[in-house]
């Protein structure tokens, strides 16, 4: 015993040196990196399956997006915290591996709160003919919270894990930001495949029971495969890549008291020294969310009630028909992870190519307004459809065909969300001295509020216009016209005595 505690403080002693001289290994990053295909897996069974769930659970469309407040609000809160505390975590274990391993175990009891919400409010009283099912979406409510709580306490400090491992290398940064945004596209492949598989509650027969019908043991069965996954990779992972462990600076007794700022002192502070780059990244990534995050929430809505025509509050033949528009979209979402996925790859050759970050950047946005506004076209489309062949038609092949390629188009520009803007963080903060967790943070400020903004809003917002998700869509596409216009024009070029950051900006 004496042996192995002499051997772990030489493996830790030694990744300390590692990350502070130099670049940690590439597959040291590529293992941490990995941990987003297991977070990722799930939150595409959130975008994917859990809107059309909670309606069928009885709450009405138009009310549906509000169950996704608790993504933004937990993403505002908790992850600046974990990122602050993470940047300042003493343990032996290092900084970003204890916020790690408590995220990874908080997902295993949301997942098994969401998957046996229906069971357990059947249990606690709701009747099977009653909608809405208020105990069912009270304990589902409660697992998603803990859900989105524990997927920021993973998210933030693995970000920031990779971060310290590239030790402000501006390449090892791009690279590792990359990586990350490809083995997103891998769990989005993964989640979407299994939510577009109709059968999969075979695998586990005890999934489906008397208040959990072959939706729900659908959904119940992809969670399973969901936190298998992300405990693989997390475990892996933080067996084979040691952290760093921190310690105080050491500094004068009149400067530490001055140094010693409450966690909301720093937030506050970090804005106000906050420079131009900086402040032109966030407005760019909020407008870029309040676009990207109407169709994110309401995309496979979209295929069941627009294209395929159904309902999930209509007969047993528009619910059939709506869930088989439900699984579409959850095929058309793969398709999207498989571009996102190849484009992850190509990020920084595309870039070099184009002119630079901020010019990809600009491209991508009105491409992605270009989609949302698509959407239009392939809605009155499938209504006309539906005119000639009947209600329960659903929509042609063409027609099909055509959503799910505007799907597959939309991982280009979402390649891009998912790896620049972080990557610009990251090296902003290491010119500014703050600590990545932090700085990371209030990246994620710019993420979650727009979303707050679309939670609250987008259901009514749909519901002045008749109902149903093109309005949203819509201000998505003026949004996405809007963040690449300034991604053109406001967006600064980085100094040129910053290499980091030219590196970052302009792919030299």
């Amino acid at each position: 015993m004496k042996m192995g505690a002499k051997d772990t403080a030489a493996l830790e002693t030694q990744s300390i040196e590692e990350d502070f001289d130099q670049p940690s290994p590439l597959r040291k990053i590529i293992s941490v990196a990995s941990i987003a295909a297991g977070v990722q897996f799930g939150w595409a069974l959130q975008l994917s399956l859990l809107t059309p769930y909670v309606q069928l659970l009885g709450i009405p469309h138009k009310w549906s997006s509000l169950i996704w407040l608790c993504g933004p609000i937990s993403g505002m809160i908790v992850q600046p915290i974990v990122g602050y505390y993470s940047d300042r975590c003493t343990s032996r274990f290092g900084r970003r591996r204890p916020f790690i391993a408590s995220g990874a175990a908080l997902v295993a009891v949301a997942v098994f709160l969401i998957g046996y919400a229906a069971d357990i409010g059947y249990k606690m009283g709701d009747k099977l003919e009653q909608t809405p099912r208020v105990r069912a979406i009270g304990v589902f409510a409660l697992g998603f919270w803990i859900l989105d709580v524990a997927n920021n306490t993973l998210q933030g400090p693995c970000r920031a894990f990779l971060a310290d491992l590239a030790a402000g290398d501006a390449k090892r940064t791009r690279v590792a930001n990359a990586v990350f945004s490809f083995f997103m596209a891998v769990g989005n492949v993964l989640g979407y495949a299994a939510g577009s598989y109709t059968n999969l509650h075979k695998m586990f027969p005890f999934a489906m029971t008397n208040a959990c019908d072959i939706y729900c043991a659908n959904l119940k069965s992809c969670f399973f495969l969901s936190i298998t996954l992300l405990l693989i990779v997390t475990v892996t992972s933080l067996w084979y890549v040691k952290d760093k462990q921190w310690s105080p600076p050491p500094v004068n007794p009149g400067e530490e008291k001055t140094k010693t700022v409450p966690f909301f002192g720093e937030i506050f502070g970090a804005f106000k020294v906050m420079e131009r780059p900086m402040w032109m990244l966030l407005i760019v990534t909020a407008l870029n969310w309040i676009a990207w995050f109407p169709f994110l929430l309401f995309d496979t809505d979209w295929m069941g009630r627009e294209v395929y025509g159904g309902s999930s509050q209509g007969d047993d033949r528009m619910k059939k028909l709506y869930n088989e528009g439900v699984h579409s979209g959850a095929l058309g979402l793969m398709f999207n992870s498989i571009v996102l996925g190849f484009m992850s790859l190509g990020v920084e050759w595309i870039g070099r190519k184009v002119g630079g970050a901020k010019r990809l950047w600009g491209i991508v946005n009105f491409i992605l307004a270009v989609g949302l506004a698509m959407t239009v076209l392939v809605t009155k489309l499938a209504a006309d459809y539906r005119k000639i062949a009947g209600p329960y038609a659903g929509p042609s092949p063409g027609i099909r065909a055509g959503a799910l390629s505007l799907f597959a188009v939309l991982g280009i520009p979402l390649a891009i969300t998912f790896s620049i803007p972080f990557a610009l963080a990251s090296i902003f903060s290491s010119s500014s001295g703050a600590g990545q967790g932090l700085s990371l943070g209030v990246l994620n400020l710019a993420i979650v509020i727009p979303q707050m903004i679309v939670s609250l809003g987008g259901g009514p917002f749909d519901a002045l216009f008749g109902g149903g998700n093109l309005p949203a869509f819509i201000l998505g596409a003026i949004a996405a016209a809007i963040s690449g216009v300034l991604a053109f024009t406001v967006l600064p070029s980085p100094p040129p005595d910053a290499p980091a950051s030219s590196g970052a900006m302009g792919f030299h």
